[in-house]
């Protein structure tokens, strides 16, 4: 397998951990942000690592990092950094980033086309808002093909060779650089970092950069707590209860 020269960046989201109990604020349209820790988002993780693995296999080539957000979301980059990234660029914005995916993609497409990374990855979705919009987005933008939902790749020359799981089997997309590509879970997890790395990222630069952020379209009007469970019912034991059950899931469940 032959390894082009490859410089790849990858496009990161801050977003709360997915074990954190979350408050709302408000009036019930954001999340409280007090107590909360914030994490990369697991799928743009899978998208580092992919771009950490395939830098690595060449002879050269570097892994930028980026993300859209305030002067907390460096801690984020931090991270990548100490994970083997070589250098990271923040997008900076005040307050909050929306969660209009076309506004975001269009401030991460200015950056993004005065660049010349060969190769853009991005999660396939953002662990808060889970949304699957903002990478074919950025693509369309761009003007670049674009591959979504990829559990694998492999580089070779000036062609990425990608596999998206389909039921009963593996649909294999082929394009040429430059592209954008969407990663889901698969082949790549992400390394822990060393201590060489998290003492390496100290030193890595940062470039922040004041973005151009559009205004969003869309609003918020609520954020719901899920609902409560019902209590559980018991029907009897053994084969002296399939009856019941049966029925209540015809009738009541409508399932049957």
């Amino acid at each position: 397998m032959e390894y082009v020269s490859l410089d790849i960046i990858v496009c990161l989201k801050r977003v709360p951990d997915t074990e954190t109990r979350v408050r709302f604020s408000d009036g019930a349209t954001a999340i409280e942000p007090e107590g909360v820790k914030y994490i990369v988002s697991p799928y743009d993780e899978f998208a580092l690592e992919a771009a950490l693995r395939t830098t690595e296999a060449g002879e050269e080539g570097q892994v930028t990092v980026m993300t859209l957000g305030n002067e907390d979301s460096q801690e984020t980059l931090r991270v990548a950094l100490a994970a083997g990234a070589d250098q990271a660029v923040l997008l900076r914005v005040q307050g909050s980033v929306t969660m209009d995916g076309l506004a975001t993609a269009k401030a991460l497409a200015a950056e993004l086309e005065t660049r010349e990374d060969q190769l853009v990855l991005f999660g396939v979705k953002a662990a808060d808002d889970d949304q699957q919009q903002v990478g074919p987005m950025v693509a369309t933008l761009l003007g670049r093909p674009c591959a979504s939902n990829v559990t694998s790749f492999e580089v070779n020359g000036g062609v990425i060779r990608c596999n998206r799981g389909v039921e009963g089997g593996t649909e294999v997309v082929e394009m040429d650089l430059p592209a954008v590509v969407t990663l889901t879970k698969g082949a790549f997890e992400l390394r822990y970092p060393s201590l060489k790395g998290i003492m390496a990222a100290k030193r890595k630069p940062l470039d922040v950069k004041d973005a151009d952020l559009p205004a969003s379209r869309l609003v918020v009007q609520r954020l719901d707590y899920p609902p409560e469970r019902a209590e559980g019912r018991i029907l009897g034991e053994g084969a002296e209860a399939v009856p019941e059950l049966v029925r209540l899931l015809r009738d009541e469940a409508n399932v049957l």
